[in-house]
């Protein structure tokens, strides 16, 4: 059965994965954002100890 004999497919298929890891990874992590995310309030709020009322 030719299907099973990688010889001629297998290193077309290896090839074209690292090209498409290499190449096309490096293009999408280049891209930048248009709106950088800012915060909306500096100010921490006081938080609140719990009532355990069990205890």
């Amino acid at each position: 059965m030719p299907q099973l004999n990688p010889g001629p497919w297998f290193s077309i298929f290896l090839t074209s994965w690292i090209i498409y890891l290499t190449i096309l990874t490096a293009k999408i992590t280049n891209l930048k954002l248009q709106n950088e995310p800012t915060p909306q309030s500096t100010k921490k709020e006081k938080t609140q100890p719990w009532n355990w009322p069990w205890i």
